[in-house]
């Protein structure tokens, strides 16, 4: 009997504690952190099973649940390695991850009702994958008759970040019943459970079949399925995407799997029906969750630094430097963390990086774009970057992919120029059409209809300079989307 396993990929949040490579529009799991792939992208290529000899394992397209402002971004990241087949599905909101497991579990249910479902989070790291994978078929031992697995990480240190689960009845090798889910707790008590050995940490992945996930929710909180249930029913198919209901899912309970399903099959609670299992793991597994982390994972060297881009170091050790831009250079420090992007430069003590979400309330409290958005914004026809700006202006390098276009639109406040760099330009204005090449320029009026296309097969890069009295984002009214954009 083949045994079809659907990887679920949770691809929301916005990592605040890595700001500001982290942003609200750009968070961690799309980000390249420890290599060339991005979080999201390593995520899904993890689970090739190619080493391993398998008779009766397929392994289905992923199923990914994301939002609304990361769906292109989603798209394409998996276009770039190969990943056509997937089903991408759009939370309305975030409801926790209880609500998005359901939507992924009834689309599954629709293409195979005997499957097998694997969440993983998307924004998490493991370094042995023939150690996660061969955990994988552990746990798919233990799906039968209702089980539900959950995978619990051997801890190396008494971190008061993540949750933990007691392990319970030894049942084989690496697999316990569970005895119970427990909060972060402080220091103390992290070291007590260190010290015990009955505690694993709690990774946020899980396996069984999608089935019994939609009849344990259904058990355990009704009133999370019913809602999800009519949300799922009332979806829209929007090319590659899943568009969910957002009146009924709106009303949805905000619920953790834990909270909803797991804590309910544990040694205390189980009611017979289902059970619970957590196998434990010891793959190299990090949720990247701050910089100091990210540094305690990544390649170092001599000097136990962790550099990336144009550094020059002299008499600096145990520390991280990131440079996107510019040149940074670090003289006589230990155990810092220096990032820099375009926009912002953050300077830390290392073991001081989980206080970066308190920089980043104080930016929010103060309306900074800096925390939402990087100075180069990804559209899902290419990007653009700012370049400068100041009182009634704003100058921007506008990059279009090869046969892409922009809405066509008009703005209220403010008129463009456009300079071609490279490639080909079809212009829409008003109601003529043209081509520009290299060096050709044209002029958009305040309040005229117009679009931007790239005919050609290259990228198409312009210089396009604003003027006008706003020049914000929003002040964009379209006639036509390809890509189901509202004004």
């Amino acid at each position: 009997m083949i045994i079809k396993l659907y990887p679920v990929i949770l691809c929301g949040g916005s990592g605040t504690r890595l700001w500001p490579l982290s942003r609200e529009q750009y968070p961690k799991q799309l980000l390249s952190l420890v290599d060339n792939s991005t979080l999201l992208q390593a995520t899904i290529q993890r689970l090739d099973f190619s080493n391993i000899e398998l008779t009766n394992l397929e392994i289905a397209p992923p199923v990914i649940i994301t939002n609304e402002a990361h769906r292109f971004l989603v798209a394409e990241q998996l276009r770039k390695i190969g990943i056509e087949n997937a089903k991408i599905i759009l939370e309305p909101m975030g409801k926790n991850t209880a609500p998005a497991l359901n939507l992924a579990a009834m689309y599954i249910q629709e293409q195979d009702p005997e499957s097998l479902m694997l969440v993983m989070p998307a924004d998490h790291i493991i370094q042995n994958q023939d150690v996660f994978l061969k955990a994988i078929l552990t746990g798919i031992e233990l799906t039968t008759n209702n089980g539900l697995v959950t995978f619990g990480i051997i801890p190396n240190f008494a971190e008061t970040g993540y949750g933990y689960i007691k392990q319970g009845e030894k049942l084989s090798t690496d697999v316990f019943t569970i005895k119970s889910f427990v909060e972060k707790p402080d220091s103390d008590t992290a070291e007590q459970y260190i010290a015990s050995g009955d505690y694993v940490w709690n990774s946020g992945l899980f396996l069984f079949g999608s089935k019994t996930w939609l009849d344990a929710i259904n058990t355990f909180r009704p009133d999370i399925y019913d809602a999800t249930k009519v949300a799922f029913d009332n979806k829209a198919i929007d090319m590659d995407f899943i568009r969910i209901y957002s009146e009924t899912f709106g009303s949805c309970p905000s619920e953790s799997i834990d909270y909803a399903v797991m804590e309910h099959v544990t040694d205390k609670e189980s009611n017979g029906k289902f059970h619970g299992a957590v196998v434990s793991l010891d793959a190299g597994w990090s949720d990247v969750g701050s910089w100091d982390s990210l540094w305690g994972i990544a390649e170092k060297d001599l000097n136990g630094n962790v550099l990336k881009g144009d550094v020059f170091l002299e008499d600096t050790n145990n520390s991280m430097i990131i440079s996107e831009n510019r040149l940074v250079s670090v003289i006589g420090l230990s155990d810092v963390i220096v990032v820099e992007t375009a926009d912002a430069i953050m300077v830390a003590e290392k073991n001081a990086s989980q206080a970066v979400k308190k920089i980043v309330k104080q930016l929010a409290d103060k309306k900074r774009q800096e925390i939402i958005t990087h100075s180069k914004v990804f559209r899902p026809w290419g990007h653009y970057e700012s370049i400068d700006q100041g009182d009634r202006f704003q100058v921007k390098r506008i990059v279009v992919n090869s046969n892409a276009r922009l809405s066509l639109q008009k703005h209220h406040h403010r008129a463009e120029h456009w300079i071609v760099v490279t490639g080909t330009a079809k212009v829409t204005k008003g109601e003529e059409s043209f081509l520009l090449s290299e060096n050709q320029s044209t002029y958009i009026p305040l309040g005229v209809v117009h679009r931007l296309e790239n005919p050609g097969t290259i990228p198409l890069e312009i210089i396009e300079v604003q003027s006008g009295s706003y020049l914000g984002e929003d002040d964009i009214v379209r006639f036509d989307d390809e890509y189901g954009r509202k004004s």
